[in-house]
């Protein structure tokens, strides 16, 4: 008896397949139990911005932040739009890291245009980029980020994209292509407007321009526009800097960062591939194979001198920072190195000949296996602050004429959003008023670089206690006591006439019960 054969399915339909897989994951790993998790205080600070109000968005933000004030006036009419539940808020990152995964394929596409010989059409490297934009563990963490995070990425991508048809144009012997020359004067400004280390990124991307688009057949009429389309950006940005000017000497002076070379190795993975030895390994052979594919020809170096730039300049420059002024590398500020990094990375994976081909796709399985399992595990980690379980633990002692004393101000915010959440009645105080405290009087000071959190005297402290003598029970909110509290001042004045009745401790969130003794 004959066996009959089925027929293969086309390559196209499995192809197709393939990509719906990796979107469905992708989304997926951006979506799963985002909702279930509370606003930590950043994002506590995002949301209380743009629930204020643009007028409060520019006239008052900038007296106490260092970032500008573009990403939360975008918060601002998001919820407009959407509503201010945590949905609302969480919706504006997951619609930009979704909106990534559209735009990644379309960098690849264009990549593979500068060297159809070797890619093709460019299918199978948009395939390679789009699976590792999908399971990149930074990509993937940001997008839940009520923070300027997800959009600087979604940003930063589309820049890369306008910058590598810039190269293409001006390799053709074009000049300046219009569009793409808006889109990266666009994709520029606002960089430079959604964070306050925006002008890191902003001098990897003028570097990136130079290495692509400057050349000797460039006319003059080209010359003018590229001086007067940066003269118009760097305008643009002159309120933004002079805010951070402003700002700046608080931060350097009082941040509560400290850097470290610890541990460097393991960040640099996570922005440019993945932790771990195997990750890494696999990063490093991609690594290689996207220098042999790109440096061997006419046009691949300026290419591979971009996309490292991209990926390099704003984490050195960072780092740099942190040694010589004050310390801010932080590895989520700098994510959006990730999208030039893996672009890298896909070139590497499909762009050598056989045998090689067959390591560098081995390199790449290896890695995606190993990007996917941290994400399923930082899944599983829990919120980066657990402020559902606080208010849960709140929730059964509290009783009608307690109170919630928040010192610093700034634990306020995290816990009221909580509260809003768990469907809660809860009077609570900021000390010394809610966010932000712009005058605290003589003898207070900024511990942590924020003009809005203050850290008061002993006898402000004092006197602070004394006026919750009616309360039968003051619930001591502290986020970070030992930096804004430290021999605990504030507590002890309590402690004099209450008893304690209930602590909870969850990483730096303490509550501490203090009962009127007599009660």
């Amino acid at each position: 008896m004959t066996r009959a054969i089925l027929p293969r399915p086309p390559l196209r339909l499995a192809a197709l397949l393939a990509v719906a897989a990796i979107v469905a994951f992708g989304i997926w790993a951006r979506v799963w139990h985002t909702l279930r998790e509370p606003l930590w205080l950043d994002e506590a600070y995002s949301a209380y911005a743009a629930a204020k109000g643009f007028g409060f968005l520019w006239h008052v933000v900038p007296l106490y932040e260092t970032h500008p004030p573009f990403y939360y006036s975008l918060v601002r009419v998001w919820t407009l739009a959407f509503g201010d539940s945590l949905a609302g808020h969480r919706s504006l990152g997951i619609v930009a890291g979704i909106a990534t995964l559209a735009v990644v394929p379309l960098i690849a596409r264009e990549a593979a245009r500068r060297f159809p010989d070797r890619f093709g059409k460019g299918r199978l490297l948009a395939l390679a980029m789009l699976l590792l934009a999908a399971l990149s563990p930074s990509l993937v963490a940001m997008t839940r980020e009520v923070r300027p995070y997800p959009v600087m990425i979604l940003v930063y991508a589309a820049t890369t994209l306008a910058l590598l048809t810039l190269g293409r144009h001006a390799a053709a012997g074009r000049g300046i292509a219009r569009r793409p020359f808006a889109g990266y004067l666009l994709g520029l400004a606002l960089m430079l407007w959604l964070h306050n280390l925006g002008p890191l990124y902003g001098v990897a991307i003028g570097l990136a321009f130079l290495a692509l688009v400057a050349r000797p057949g460039l006319s003059r009429a080209d010359w003018l526009l590229i001086v007067g389309g940066h003269l118009v950006v760097a305008l643009a940005w002159l309120p933004a800097l002079l805010i951070l000017l402003d700002q700046a000497p608080t931060w350097v002076h009082s941040t509560w960062l400290k850097f470290s070379f610890d541990a460097m190795r393991w960040r640099l993975a996570l922005l440019w591939a993945a932790p771990g030895a195997i990750a890494m390994i696999a990063g490093l052979v991609l690594a290689a194979g996207a220098v042999a594919t790109l440096a061997r020809r006419a046009e691949g170096w300026r290419v591979l001198l971009a996309l490292l730039l991209l990926a390099g300049v704003p984490v050195a420059l960072s780092v740099a920072l942190s040694v010589a002024v004050a310390p801010v590398f932080i590895v989520r500020t700098m994510t959006p190195v990730a999208v030039p990094a893996l672009v890298l990375l896909a070139i590497g994976a499909v762009g050598m000949a056989r045998p090689w081909r067959w390591i560098m796709l081995a390199a790449l399985a290896a890695l995606a296996i190993e990007m996917a399992a941290i994400d399923l595990r930082e899944r599983a980690g829990g919120p980066m602050q657990d402020w559902y379980g606080t208010v849960d633990w709140l929730a059964v002692r509290y009783r009608p004429g307690d109170a919630v004393w928040a010192y610093p101000n700034e634990g306020a915010l995290p816990f009221d959003y909580a509260v809003r959440d768990r469907r809660m009645a809860v009077a609570t105080r900021a000390i010394p008023t809610p966010i932000p405290t712009l005058d605290s009087g003589p003898g207070a000071w900024n511990p942590t670089g924020s003009r809005g959190v203050f850290s008061l005297p002993p006898a402000r402290l004092e006197a602070i206690a004394r006026d919750g003598e009616a309360i039968p029970t003051i619930w001591l909110l502290r986020l970070g006591a030992n930096a804004y509290d430290k021999g605990d001042v504030l507590l002890h004045a309590l402690e004099r006439d209450r008893v304690r009745v209930g602590r909870w401790k969850s990483g730096p969130i303490e509550i501490i019960g203090l009962r009127r003794r007599g009660i």
